[in-house]
């Protein structure tokens, strides 16, 4: 597939799992990658692997969490960067629990870091994206936003808002040129599974890899810009966990 002038993407998550391993996907397809995540050590050494595919990497650590400032520093990378064309919200984090016995200040967090930071990625990218009248934002979601699991509410709650903000965002930005897809992937065998807010006991063996996501997300990137996929769910042949 060939484009009229040099794709540059923006991921979020990148450090790890699905983030690092599209970075890698998208560098060996030609595409330029600015990577984002709190860890600059990890972002730096996957920056180098790509770069020895031939593209523009660079690192950027920026804190997620820190709502007030992400679109400030989303569009100093832009500035710094250059134009980008395709934005992966990708970051997030996993959480457990019931919702009666969920605290306030730990569902603020899931929606904070999972929803509304890639909020305000997106409204950093779209003004750009806007003038160029070329666009594709892919927002990573979750079979969890769309099928509800006990033990999973608030996660579940922010991967269906981001459902919906595909959905509102893509029917906004359609007559601008902005194309938006929505990845909902089954369980993926990343990092997820190994932190302290997620406590579950999964086969991971049968869960996707992180690979198989990311070639998804360069197929997507891939297509025809006349042509958008608007909601795939991926799922590991093994079924739900």
């Amino acid at each position: 597939m060939t484009f009229p002038d040099k794709r540059r993407a923006l991921i979020t998550g990148a450090s790890s799992g699905i983030g690092k391993e599209t970075a890698l996907a998208f560098a060996k397809a030609g595409i330029d990658v600015a990577l984002v995540s709190r860890s600059l050590s990890k972002l730096t050494e996957i920056a180098e692997q790509a770069r020895k595919a031939g593209v523009d990497a660079r690192a950027y650590a920026i804190d997620l969490a820190i709502l007030d400032q992400v679109k400030d520093q989303i569009s100093s990378l832009i500035g710094d960067f250059g134009f980008v064309d395709v934005l992966v919200n990708n970051a997030g984090m996993g959480y457990t629990g019931m919702l009666l016995e969920t605290p306030l200040v730990d569902w603020q967090q899931i929606i904070d870091l999972n929803l509304t930071s890639a909020f305000q990625c997106i409204q950093a990218v779209l003004p750009s994206m806007r003038n160029r009248r070329r666009g594709l934002i892919i927002n990573i979601a979750s079979n969890a936003g769309q099928q509800a699991f006990p033990g999973w509410g608030a996660y579940s709650v922010s991967k269906a808002g981001m459902i919906a903000l595909s959905r509102s965002l893509a029917v906004e930005e359609r007559s601008n040129g902005v194309r938006v897809t929505t990845l909902c992937p089954g369980a993926v065998n990343t990092p997820l599974w190994d932190t302290a807010t997620v406590q579950a006991d999964f086969d991971r063996t049968s869960m996707l890899t992180p690979e198989a996501v990311a070639q998804s997300i360069l197929q997507m990137v891939q297509l025809s810009e006349q042509a958008v996929v608007e909601a795939l769910t991926l799922m590991p042949s093994a079924g739900a966990l």
